[in-house]
């Protein structure tokens, strides 16, 4: 049995039903052989037809819980989700600065669930622009999040484009912004860096299964950072894997389905899912 390779510490809310949030992320990092650790910041009443009901962790717990993991297990990247409000944010951050400065950063800017249950207070989008970007290695907003970021409108591809510059511009190092809520039979992710950018494209899936995508790429990303990978692999390798748990997805649940995150990413199936 292999020893798994690459710590990820994932700052996220709990999905009760199993698809999205801290659960799809143990599943990703695990299926792609990391190590994964949490500090849950809340709890979800979820399920595949949306969130029924959300209760915050204290903001003291969940800076014991980054502080007692990474001064024991370390990191080797950090992946956060859903923080919900300001006080999270700031204490997120906090614990970040003290006790993980240097360790990467993947920040999922997590504003509203996949059912359209909101899970970031309006209020606290400044203080993820003003705290959590400046600190992130990578950001992975989808489209409706990079609207909200940039404030720009994002009907189509060039829009990607202007909106993904735009938040660089804020001191964003590196942006993936995906592509998932555009339209059209081709899925375009861009991957923006000061060095430039780059469009990844793959055929749109024509399924109802894909609750915790978004959670699931972070934290695929995440892991491949862990694991000494670089960002542009790290990203190739994370869609791979999301486009092969959706086609594996179990079927569950009446809404929007969870996706089968047991699949397993070996470098050839890797090239054949770009």
């Amino acid at each position: 049995m292999s020893v798994p390779q690459g710590r990820v510490l994932i700052c996220a809310g709990s999905d009760s039903g199993g698809g999205a949030g801290i659960q799809a992320d143990i599943k990703a990092v695990t299926a792609l052989g990391g190590f994964a650790m949490t500090a849950i910041t809340a709890l979800t009443a979820q399920d595949t037809r949306g969130v029924h009901g959300v209760m915050g962790v204290p903001a003291d717990f969940i800076r014991l819980q980054i502080r007692v993991v990474l001064e024991d297990l370390g990191a080797d990247a950090i992946k956060t989700g859903m923080l919900a409000d300001s006080a999270t944010i700031e204490a997120v951050c906090d614990a970040l600065s003290e006790f993980g400065p240097g360790i990467p950063l993947v920040a999922d800017p997590v504003m509203v669930a996949k059912g359209g249950h909101p899970l970031l207070a309006p209020e606290a989008v400044t203080t993820l622009t003003a705290r959590l970007l400046p600190m992130a290695s990578v950001i992975t907003p989808n489209i409706p999040e990079a609207e909200a970021l940039s404030g720009l409108a994002i009907p189509d591809v060039p829009a990607m484009h202007r909106a993904a510059e735009a938040l660089l511009r804020m001191g964003v190092r590196a942006v993936l912004l995906k592509g998932g809520h555009g339209t059209g039979e081709v899925l375009t992710d861009l991957l923006a860096t000061p060095e430039g950018t780059e469009a990844f494209e793959s055929p749109r899936l024509d399924t109802r299964h894909t609750h915790g995508t978004g959670c699931t790429l972070a934290s695929a990303l995440a892991c491949g950072l862990a694991q000494g990978m670089a960002l542009r692999d790290a990203v190739a390798r994370a869609r791979a894997y999301v486009r092969a748990a959706m086609l594996a997805a179990p079927g569950f649940g009446s809404g929007h389905g969870p996706l089968g995150h047991g699949v397993t990413m070996d470098p050839a199936r890797v090239e054949t899912l770009r």
